[in-house]
């Protein structure tokens, strides 16, 4: 990556991309920011606000609407809501180049998961996430990193940002089998990078060895609770203090964890074990229920669909995930989202 000024786009300026554009002029990046509509009207016109214990402060980007119109990038941060990538990702080529670093800040799987493992789907686009391979074509894999985000944050108007709890990224390259491209040692000098300059914005940073462990840790325990409590209304508490729902959240969550076994992964505890970690955050409103009561568009496959389309691949039944996401998949349906 060139030395001088480092030059950052984050694609989606809402509550997660809006946090990490102002920790990266804080870094010192030349930043901009790809939004629409209202979004990117307030930003244009007034910055974007942050909004604290502290009170607010407000951060200057460029923003656009047009991509091509920022030029070759040295990172390109997508922050986008990750049903809505498949639909942009061709007008975000132009950000590209050889020496581009793509950082996945998004919920679910990304696009890239797969590719550069050892197994039988490694050269496999999942259609959940990433349809006919389009957002692959557009943002290679093997100049992409993860940033896994352990907060919550929300948007109080278009370009304003109210910080929630937690501060926590984990950031990293995803280790590739037999060394190829992609491997920690060509990205991961690049992802430590990312990771200081976010450090230096403010954020709490952790540097995974493996980013692939990280993603699939957080969705191990977002991939139950997020449906069902849309599908419900319920918060967390009370999903998981009724037995019928408590026992289909491990059912969903053994599903996965077969999955990942044939995928190499493992979160290194019990799905019980991973329900007392939910238990400590407290009773909450999932980030897809409040998408849900919001009129907002859920993330139905990058967060649930997967896992079906990954149990079929690889020979996992997936009963309990496929009817839940049956479910879900209507219930969005009917309520126009």
């Amino acid at each position: 990556m060139k030395t001088g000024q480092i030059r950052t786009t984050v694609v989606g300026a809402g509550a997660i991309g809006g946090l990490i554009a102002a920790a990266a002029v804080r870094a010192g990046h030349a930043v901009s920011v790809v939004a629409r509509g209202k979004t990117l009207d307030a930003i244009r016109g007034d910055g974007i606000c942050i909004i604290d214990d502290e009170g607010e402060t407000v951060t200057r980007v460029i923003a656009t609407d047009t991509p091509a119109e920022l030029g070759v990038q040295d990172f390109v941060v997508v922050a986008l809501k990750a049903q809505a990538l498949p639909g942009v990702a061709a007008s975000l080529a132009p950000l590209v180049g050889p020496d581009t670093v793509i950082v996945a800040a998004m919920n679910g799987l990304p696009w890239w998961f797969l590719a550069g493992t050892d197994g039988p789907l490694a050269t496999t686009p999942i259609e959940a996430v990433d349809p006919n391979g389009a957002v692959s074509a557009a943002l290679p894999p093997r100049r992409s990193i993860g940033c896994v985000v352990h907060l919550s944050s929300s948007t109080d108007a278009p370009g304003v940002v109210r910080r929630g709890r937690g501060n926590h990224l984990i950031v990293g390259a995803p280790r590739v089998a037999n060394g190829g491209p992609g491997a920690p040692d060509a990205l991961g000098a690049h992802a430590a990078a990312f990771a200081g300059a976010m450090r230096e914005g403010g954020f709490e940073v952790a540097l995974a060895d493996d980013i692939r462990t990280e993603i699939w840790a957080k969705l191990w325990g977002n991939m139950n609770m997020n449906p069902l409590s849309a599908l419900t209304g319920s918060t967390s508490t009370q999903l998981l203090d009724d037995p019928f729902t408590h026992a289909l959240v491990l059912r969903m969550m053994e599903e996965a964890e077969a999955i990942g076994a044939r995928l190499g992964l493992s979160t290194g505890m019990s799905p019980a074990e991973r329900i007392a970690v939910t238990r400590r955050l407290g009773s909450f409103r999932t980030s897809m229920l409040q998408d849900f009561e919001a009129g907002r568009p859920l993330e139905v496959g990058p967060i649930l669909g997967v896992f079906p389309e990954l149990g079929r691949k690889l020979g996992v039944p997936t009963p309990f995930c496929d009817a839940v996401l049956g479910l879900l998949r209507q219930r969005a349906a009917n309520s126009g989202l």
